[in-house]
Protein backbone atom coordinates (compact mmCIF):
# COMPACT_ATOMS: atom_id res chain seq x y z
CA UNK A 1 0.00 0.00 0.00
CA UNK A 2 1.33 3.41 -0.58
CA UNK A 3 -0.42 6.99 0.62
CA UNK A 4 -0.40 10.31 -1.24
CA UNK A 5 -1.59 11.86 1.70
CA UNK A 6 0.66 13.16 4.28
CA UNK A 7 0.45 10.27 7.57
CA UNK A 8 0.73 13.38 9.85
CA UNK A 9 -2.18 15.03 8.29
CA UNK A 10 -4.43 12.36 8.33
CA UNK A 11 -6.89 11.33 11.39
CA UNK A 12 -5.94 8.81 13.80
CA UNK A 13 -8.59 6.42 12.91
CA UNK A 14 -7.91 7.01 9.20
CA UNK A 15 -4.38 5.73 9.70
CA UNK A 16 -4.81 3.04 12.23
CA UNK A 17 -7.62 1.78 9.72
CA UNK A 18 -4.71 1.63 7.29
CA UNK A 19 -1.92 -0.20 9.28
CA UNK A 20 -4.50 -2.53 10.12
CA UNK A 21 -5.15 -2.84 6.16
CA UNK A 22 -1.62 -3.84 5.63
CA UNK A 23 -2.13 -6.82 7.85
CA UNK A 24 -5.78 -8.14 6.69
CA UNK A 25 -4.06 -10.06 3.69
CA UNK A 26 -1.76 -12.07 6.15
CA UNK A 27 -5.23 -13.07 8.79
CA UNK A 28 -4.92 -16.39 9.58
CA UNK A 29 -8.71 -16.56 9.91
CA UNK A 30 -10.77 -19.75 11.63
CA UNK A 31 -12.16 -22.14 9.05
CA UNK A 32 -15.25 -20.58 7.27
CA UNK A 33 -14.20 -17.50 8.30
CA UNK A 34 -15.02 -14.80 4.92
CA UNK A 35 -12.44 -11.78 4.28
CA UNK A 36 -13.47 -8.65 6.58
CA UNK A 37 -12.90 -5.48 6.17
CA UNK A 38 -10.62 -2.81 8.76
CA UNK A 39 -13.92 -2.06 10.64
CA UNK A 40 -14.36 -5.57 11.62
CA UNK A 41 -11.31 -5.90 14.16
CA UNK A 42 -12.60 -2.71 16.86
CA UNK A 43 -10.10 -4.41 19.31
CA UNK A 44 -6.82 -3.82 17.05
CA UNK A 45 -8.27 -0.51 15.75
CA UNK A 46 -8.55 0.82 19.03
CA UNK A 47 -5.21 -0.65 20.17
CA UNK A 48 -3.26 0.65 17.11
CA UNK A 49 -4.98 4.19 17.64
CA UNK A 50 -4.06 4.83 20.68
CA UNK A 51 -0.43 4.32 19.86
CA UNK A 52 -1.00 6.24 16.55
CA UNK A 53 -2.79 9.48 18.87
CA UNK A 54 0.54 9.51 20.81
CA UNK A 55 2.59 8.94 17.79
CA UNK A 56 4.40 6.38 19.49
CA UNK A 57 5.65 3.18 17.46
CA UNK A 58 2.87 0.71 17.41
CA UNK A 59 4.09 -2.48 19.48
CA UNK A 60 2.85 -5.88 18.71
CA UNK A 61 3.51 -9.32 20.74
CA UNK A 62 3.94 -12.52 19.22
CA UNK A 63 3.69 -15.44 21.16
CA UNK A 64 5.64 -18.36 19.18
CA UNK A 65 9.14 -19.47 18.02
CA UNK A 66 8.85 -21.45 20.63
CA UNK A 67 11.66 -24.27 19.74
CA UNK A 68 11.48 -26.89 16.63
CA UNK A 69 9.26 -29.78 16.83
CA UNK A 70 11.19 -32.92 18.23
CA UNK A 71 10.11 -34.80 15.33
CA UNK A 72 12.74 -35.51 12.99
CA UNK A 73 9.92 -36.32 10.14
CA UNK A 74 8.82 -32.66 10.51
CA UNK A 75 12.28 -30.44 10.50
CA UNK A 76 15.85 -30.05 10.07
CA UNK A 77 17.38 -29.92 13.33
CA UNK A 78 16.76 -28.12 16.60
CA UNK A 79 17.93 -24.39 15.16
CA UNK A 80 16.43 -21.96 13.20
CA UNK A 81 16.44 -22.83 9.41
CA UNK A 82 15.41 -21.31 5.68
CA UNK A 83 11.21 -20.67 7.50
CA UNK A 84 12.47 -18.91 10.87
CA UNK A 85 14.46 -16.81 8.15
CA UNK A 86 12.02 -15.79 5.82
CA UNK A 87 9.11 -15.02 8.65
CA UNK A 88 11.33 -12.93 10.67
CA UNK A 89 12.08 -10.94 7.30
CA UNK A 90 8.35 -10.90 6.66
CA UNK A 91 7.60 -9.32 10.30
CA UNK A 92 10.42 -6.81 9.78
CA UNK A 93 9.35 -5.91 6.62
CA UNK A 94 5.55 -5.21 7.49
CA UNK A 95 7.12 -2.71 10.32
CA UNK A 96 9.02 -1.47 7.83
CA UNK A 97 5.86 -0.76 5.57
CA UNK A 98 3.99 0.69 8.70
CA UNK A 99 6.54 3.03 9.11
CA UNK A 100 5.36 4.29 5.81
CA UNK A 101 2.35 4.42 6.56
CA UNK A 102 2.67 6.03 10.63
CA UNK A 103 6.68 7.58 10.43
CA UNK A 104 7.20 6.55 14.63
CA UNK A 105 6.71 2.68 13.00
CA UNK A 106 6.03 -0.29 14.33
CA UNK A 107 7.73 -3.10 17.09
CA UNK A 108 7.15 -6.46 17.10
CA UNK A 109 8.23 -8.15 20.04
CA UNK A 110 8.50 -12.36 19.14
CA UNK A 111 7.65 -13.89 22.77
CA UNK A 112 9.53 -16.83 22.52
CA UNK A 113 7.08 -19.40 24.37
CA UNK A 114 9.42 -22.70 24.29
CA UNK A 115 10.33 -22.82 27.78
CA UNK A 116 7.30 -22.50 28.96
CA UNK A 117 5.89 -25.59 27.83
CA UNK A 118 9.12 -27.24 26.82
CA UNK A 119 7.95 -30.44 29.62
CA UNK A 120 4.93 -30.81 27.73
CA UNK A 121 5.93 -30.70 24.05
CA UNK A 122 9.13 -33.28 24.95
CA UNK A 123 11.67 -30.56 24.06
CA UNK A 124 15.09 -30.32 25.91
CA UNK A 125 15.51 -27.03 27.50
CA UNK A 126 18.89 -26.73 26.34
CA UNK A 127 17.43 -26.84 22.41
CA UNK A 128 15.14 -24.52 23.51
CA UNK A 129 17.61 -21.84 24.55
CA UNK A 130 19.68 -22.57 21.26
CA UNK A 131 16.69 -22.05 19.42
CA UNK A 132 15.87 -18.71 21.06
CA UNK A 133 19.53 -17.49 21.19
CA UNK A 134 19.87 -18.15 17.53
CA UNK A 135 16.83 -16.63 17.03
CA UNK A 136 18.33 -13.38 18.16
CA UNK A 137 21.44 -13.93 16.91
CA UNK A 138 20.25 -14.03 13.71
CA UNK A 139 18.09 -10.41 14.00
CA UNK A 140 20.99 -8.71 15.32
CA UNK A 141 22.85 -10.29 11.85
CA UNK A 142 20.32 -8.94 9.48
CA UNK A 143 19.57 -5.42 11.21
CA UNK A 144 16.21 -6.19 11.69
CA UNK A 145 15.83 -3.69 14.68
CA UNK A 146 12.39 -3.66 14.40
CA UNK A 147 12.03 -7.35 16.25
CA UNK A 148 12.77 -8.78 18.94
CA UNK A 149 13.06 -11.72 21.25
CA UNK A 150 11.32 -11.68 24.87
CA UNK A 151 11.11 -15.46 26.80
CA UNK A 152 10.78 -16.65 30.58
CA UNK A 153 14.84 -15.59 30.95
CA UNK A 154 13.54 -11.93 30.84
CA UNK A 155 11.08 -12.29 33.25
CA UNK A 156 12.63 -14.62 35.74
CA UNK A 157 16.44 -15.13 34.74
CA UNK A 158 18.43 -18.01 36.38
CA UNK A 159 16.14 -19.96 37.71
CA UNK A 160 15.48 -23.68 36.93
CA UNK A 161 13.39 -23.93 33.84
CA UNK A 162 11.06 -26.31 35.94
CA UNK A 163 10.74 -23.32 38.82
CA UNK A 164 9.91 -21.37 36.17
CA UNK A 165 7.21 -23.20 34.50
CA UNK A 166 5.49 -23.52 37.85
CA UNK A 167 6.08 -20.47 38.71
CA UNK A 168 3.75 -19.20 35.46
CA UNK A 169 1.46 -21.92 36.05
CA UNK A 170 0.47 -21.14 39.51
CA UNK A 171 0.00 -17.52 39.19
CA UNK A 172 -1.87 -17.37 35.62
CA UNK A 173 -3.05 -20.23 34.28
CA UNK A 174 -6.88 -21.21 33.92
CA UNK A 175 -8.06 -23.90 36.42
CA UNK A 176 -7.85 -27.37 34.51
CA UNK A 177 -11.94 -28.19 35.16
CA UNK A 178 -12.89 -24.64 33.71
CA UNK A 179 -10.60 -25.17 30.58
CA UNK A 180 -12.14 -28.46 29.94
CA UNK A 181 -16.00 -26.92 30.12
CA UNK A 182 -14.38 -24.26 27.85
CA UNK A 183 -13.60 -26.32 24.75
CA UNK A 184 -16.90 -28.45 25.12
CA UNK A 185 -18.89 -25.23 24.71
CA UNK A 186 -16.75 -23.07 22.50
CA UNK A 187 -15.95 -23.69 19.28
CA UNK A 188 -12.53 -22.10 18.90
CA UNK A 189 -11.15 -23.63 21.65
CA UNK A 190 -12.38 -27.01 21.00
CA UNK A 191 -10.34 -26.44 17.40
CA UNK A 192 -7.01 -24.96 19.22
CA UNK A 193 -7.30 -28.23 21.41
CA UNK A 194 -7.61 -30.43 18.40
CA UNK A 195 -4.99 -28.90 16.51
CA UNK A 196 -2.61 -29.07 19.83
CA UNK A 197 -3.32 -32.52 20.04
CA UNK A 198 -2.49 -33.66 16.55
CA UNK A 199 0.74 -31.69 16.92
CA UNK A 200 1.52 -33.98 19.83
CA UNK A 201 0.09 -36.75 18.19
CA UNK A 202 2.63 -36.50 15.24
CA UNK A 203 5.78 -35.78 17.46
CA UNK A 204 5.15 -38.78 19.81
CA UNK A 205 6.28 -41.16 16.98
CA UNK A 206 8.58 -42.68 19.74
CA UNK A 207 5.30 -43.58 22.19
CA UNK A 208 5.91 -47.10 23.24
CA UNK A 209 2.09 -47.85 24.53
CA UNK A 210 -0.61 -48.63 22.76
CA UNK A 211 -2.51 -46.72 20.00
CA UNK A 212 -5.42 -45.55 22.35
CA UNK A 213 -2.46 -45.09 25.57
CA UNK A 214 -0.68 -42.69 23.29
CA UNK A 215 -4.37 -40.62 22.47
CA UNK A 216 -5.17 -40.18 25.89
CA UNK A 217 -1.69 -39.23 26.71
CA UNK A 218 -1.35 -36.27 24.25
CA UNK A 219 -4.77 -35.06 25.09
CA UNK A 220 -3.86 -34.68 28.09
CA UNK A 221 -0.49 -32.96 27.56
CA UNK A 222 -3.11 -30.78 25.27
CA UNK A 223 -4.58 -29.57 28.06
CA UNK A 224 -1.71 -28.69 30.14
CA UNK A 225 -0.11 -27.10 26.79
CA UNK A 226 -3.74 -24.42 26.29
CA UNK A 227 -3.09 -24.12 29.93
CA UNK A 228 0.17 -22.92 29.72
CA UNK A 229 -0.14 -20.90 26.50
CA UNK A 230 -3.14 -18.72 28.48
CA UNK A 231 -0.82 -18.29 31.40
CA UNK A 232 2.13 -16.95 28.94
CA UNK A 233 -0.41 -14.99 27.41
CA UNK A 234 -1.18 -12.71 30.63
CA UNK A 235 2.08 -12.70 31.38
CA UNK A 236 2.49 -10.96 27.82
CA UNK A 237 0.02 -8.85 28.82
CA UNK A 238 1.05 -7.84 32.53
CA UNK A 239 4.49 -7.00 30.76
CA UNK A 240 3.48 -5.65 27.62
CA UNK A 241 -0.07 -4.24 28.58
CA UNK A 242 -1.05 -1.93 25.82
CA UNK A 243 0.81 -4.20 23.09
CA UNK A 244 -1.53 -5.06 19.85
CA UNK A 245 -1.71 -9.24 20.40
CA UNK A 246 -0.92 -11.02 17.46
CA UNK A 247 -1.21 -14.69 17.20
CA UNK A 248 0.14 -17.86 15.17
CA UNK A 249 -3.35 -19.69 15.40
CA UNK A 250 -6.50 -18.73 13.52
CA UNK A 251 -8.82 -16.35 15.07
CA UNK A 252 -12.01 -15.54 14.61
CA UNK A 253 -13.10 -12.09 13.26
CA UNK A 254 -12.99 -9.51 16.21
CA UNK A 255 -11.14 -11.84 18.72
CA UNK A 256 -8.97 -9.93 21.37
CA UNK A 257 -5.81 -11.46 18.64
CA UNK A 258 -5.12 -11.05 15.05
CA UNK A 259 -4.50 -14.43 13.36
CA UNK A 260 -1.06 -14.00 11.37
CA UNK A 261 0.13 -15.91 8.56
CA UNK A 262 3.88 -16.04 8.46
CA UNK A 263 4.04 -17.89 5.73
CA UNK A 264 2.18 -19.90 2.91
CA UNK A 265 1.70 -23.55 3.86
CA UNK A 266 -1.55 -25.72 3.11
CA UNK A 267 -2.11 -26.00 6.70
CA UNK A 268 -3.57 -23.06 8.67
CA UNK A 269 -1.60 -24.80 11.57
CA UNK A 270 1.85 -25.35 9.95
CA UNK A 271 4.58 -23.07 11.27
CA UNK A 272 8.45 -22.63 10.87
CA UNK A 273 9.11 -24.56 13.55
CA UNK A 274 6.94 -27.62 12.26
CA UNK A 275 7.95 -27.76 9.14
CA UNK A 276 10.99 -26.87 6.32
CA UNK A 277 10.69 -24.43 3.88
CA UNK A 278 10.70 -25.60 0.35
CA UNK A 279 11.72 -22.99 -2.54
CA UNK A 280 9.17 -23.44 -5.79
CA UNK A 281 10.84 -23.06 -9.63
CA UNK A 282 8.42 -19.66 -9.24
CA UNK A 283 10.65 -18.54 -6.48
CA UNK A 284 7.67 -18.07 -4.28
CA UNK A 285 8.42 -20.43 -1.04
CA UNK A 286 6.17 -23.21 1.05
CA UNK A 287 6.59 -25.18 4.49
CA UNK A 288 5.77 -28.38 4.05
CA UNK A 289 6.77 -31.46 6.81
CA UNK A 290 10.46 -32.38 6.26
CA UNK A 291 9.67 -35.68 5.00
CA UNK A 292 7.26 -34.40 2.50
CA UNK A 293 9.48 -31.41 1.19
CA UNK A 294 12.13 -34.23 0.69
CA UNK A 295 10.24 -35.72 -2.15
CA UNK A 296 9.83 -32.71 -4.01
CA UNK A 297 13.18 -30.79 -3.72
CA UNK A 298 17.08 -31.13 -2.90
CA UNK A 299 18.38 -29.87 0.11
CA UNK A 300 20.61 -26.77 0.79
CA UNK A 301 22.82 -26.25 3.12
CA UNK A 302 23.51 -22.96 4.69
CA UNK A 303 26.73 -22.19 7.07
CA UNK A 304 27.12 -25.96 7.69
CA UNK A 305 23.44 -26.22 8.45
CA UNK A 306 20.62 -28.23 6.47
CA UNK A 307 18.98 -24.93 5.68
CA UNK A 308 15.75 -25.80 3.23
CA UNK A 309 14.65 -27.80 0.12
CA UNK A 310 14.77 -26.40 -3.46
CA UNK A 311 12.41 -27.38 -6.42
CA UNK A 312 13.77 -28.00 -9.50
CA UNK A 313 17.06 -28.89 -11.76
CA UNK A 314 19.82 -27.52 -9.81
Amino acid sequence: MRLTTAPESRPAHHVSASVLSLLLPYHRAAAGTATAAADAFPHQLRRIGAFVHRGEPIVFTLPGFPCKSPNPAKVLGHLPDQGERLSLGFLSELCARIGEIHPPGARIVICSDGHVFGDLIRVPDRHIDAYSDALRGLISELGWDRLSVFDLRDVLGDLPHTAKRAHVHERYAPALDALRAEVRADGHTLALYRGITRFLLDDAADFTGTRSARQRECRRRAYGVIQRSRAWGELIAEHHPRSVRLSIHPQPVGASKFGIRLLDAPDAWTTPWHSAALRRPDGSWTLLPRAEAARHGRLVHRDGRPSHFVQGPP
